[in-house]
């Protein structure tokens, strides 16, 4: 576990972090004139950090050029310089970079300050985060994971998103954030009213948040707004993110065959165009890496040390159309994941020499999701409901189960969030209807700070059992604010000693719902 003793007043003091706490802690003063000091506008972020680098984040409020450094000490007396990057309007003043030649399980510090490019010895304010490396020998691991992040209308309340503080106090080694990490096409108010005629208050709103993202700008907004939450800019300052996504980074349910035609709320009709421009905002505005080979990829694997390599994936970009037709045979059509992506993992996963294979998939398999819940049509996840062989998107997934257990692949992990609810389901080949693969487990959490929702119906084609499930009463309904307290996050934690995984399901106010550990499998 990463000793990170973090101090809210210490660290803001000690950051710099100027410009970010109005008297309620919540909310960012209007941009400065451009006679004052540049500003970092939205704290700093680090993600995808592996043993020997880790990417870094900020913003700026106008064209400058950041200067970095980092060190292995808070006090920079070791600081090395790095050649600065420029905050450019192309990039919404965004700008984010690769540290690389790092030492292994080392914490790392690093610092940036804001030249003008106008005038350029009018400097700002330093601004400091810290994130560290994963070791190259065996060392306890913690991480954290949940998805759903300011979600069905319920934005930055007077409590602010309190998982992140929540998650913050575990000090985890990185956040695995499974996707949703914006709602693009989920409109705010300024007020929510309950039944009981109490309120819910949006405290901090911006105009973007009002209607349904559609230009470059509106897509830039969302992750804006949600760094404006002072738990989210703690939490990033001291922990490294590792972002996927999903769905509302572009809007609900999307793929390539989304016909927006009928939907008042988009003056912009083109899917492609769309999903274009949130893709474009997701990789400027989190510090996630860039691949070369695939600008703009999101699947990918992080090597958190000899214990954990962590396989993200992608269930949005390469999937065929969400229909009903359970097709019997694979086909571009009734993929989920595409072709080259399974090929990417099937390889990824059979040369993985760590002990736990961490999949990160960003829709749980065998939970029922509907494209159109009110008619159950439309499969959007996985699961089609049949619960007999597997057919549609069910085929690409028993090939890849399939190849796991030919393959002698073992202790894989499944992560998931997307249905708002957190469980724990248990795959038994002797339970199911396709039965060529190994057991494992799926675990689900979320939301982070989104409406509540659930339960969801299981499809019985690869044996899932529930083990543990915490969701709405058919009393409570659907829709929960975070208010209502069922927000949800998971901690794994793995054992330098003993190589045993134990996962434990939480709640916003750090609630243990649930817990088990697992033996890992040794190679023959």
């Amino acid at each position: 576990m990463t000793n990170l003793q973090f101090s809210r007043r210490r660290f803001l003091q000690s950051a710099g972090v100027t410009g970010l706490a109005a008297a309620s802690g919540l909310s960012l003063p209007a941009y400065v004139k451009a006679a004052s000091r540049p500003v970092f506008t939205h704290g700093v972020q680090s993600g995808d950090v592996d043993m020997t680098s880790g990417m870094v984040w900020a913003r700026t409020d106008r064209p400058a050029r950041i200067m970095m450094e980092y060190a292995t000490t808070e006090s920079f007396t070791n600081a090395v310089r790095l050649p600065w990057v420029n905050a450019m309007p192309d990039s919404d003043f965004a700008a984010k970079r690769l540290i690389e030649g790092l030492p292994s399980d080392q914490d790392i510090f690093y610092r940036f300050v804001a030249a003008d490019l106008q005038d350029i010895n009018n400097v700002s304010e330093p601004i400091i985060g810290r994130f560290r490396t994963a070791p190259s020998s065996r060392r306890n691991v913690r991480f954290v994971w949940s998805g759903d992040t300011a979600g069905q209308g319920w934005g930055i309340d007077e409590t602010g998103m309190k998982t992140y503080a929540t998650m913050a106090k575990h000090q985890p080694d990185f956040f695995l954030h499974s996707g949703d990490t914006i709602y693009a096409d989920g409109p705010m108010k300024d007020e929510v009213e309950f039944k009981d005629g109490t309120k819910w208050k949006n405290v901090v709103l911006i105009d973007e948040k009002r209607k349904v993202a559609e230009t470059l700008d509106e897509y830039r907004a969302q992750w804006k707004y949600n760094m404006m939450d002072k738990h989210v800019r703690e939490f990033s300052a001291v922990c490294p993110t590792f972002y996927q996504w999903d769905d509302h980074e572009v809007l609900n349910n999307w793929s390539d065959s989304k016909d927006l035609s009928k939907d008042d709320r988009y003056k912009e009709k083109s899917i492609q165009l769309l999903s274009a421009r949130a893709a474009r905002a997701f990789h400027e505005m989190s510090p996630i890496r860039y691949m070369p080979s695939e600008p703009g990829r999101v699947y990918r694997k992080i090597a958190y040390g000899p214990m954990v390599d962590v396989f993200f994936l992608d269930m949005r970009t390469y999937r065929g159309p969400n229909h009903d037709a359970l097709e019997t045979e694979l086909s571009p059509k009734s993929r989920i994941l595409g072709e080259q992506q399974v090929a990417w993992l099937k390889r990824e996963l059979a040369n993985s020499r760590a002990t736990w294979k961490i999949i990160a998939a960003d829709m749980p398999l065998s939970l029922i999701v509907w494209d159109d819940y009110a008619n159950r049509k439309g499969d959007e996840a996985v699961a089609n409901a049949d619960n007999g062989p597997a057919k549609g998107r069910e085929l690409e997934i028993a090939d890849l189960l399939r190849f796991i257990k030919t393959a002698g692949i073992n202790n894989t992990v499944w992560l998931t969030a997307d249905v708002h609810y957190t469980a724990a389901h248990y795959y038994d080949p002797n339970k199911a209807q396709f039965q060529d693969f190994n057991p494992f487990w799926e675990f689900v959490s979320g939301p982070v700070h989104a409406g509540t929702f659930g339960p969801n119906d299981l499809d019985m084609t690869f044996g899932p059992e529930l083990k543990f499930i915490k969701a709405p009463t058919a009393e409570q309904g659907q829709n929960l604010p975070p208010s209502a307290g069922l927000q949800f996050f998971g901690i794994v934690d793995v054992d330098g000693k003993s190589e045993q995984l134990t996962v434990r399901l939480m709640d916003r106010d750090d609630n243990e719902l649930w817990k088990i550990t697992l033996d890992p499998t040794r190679s023959a």
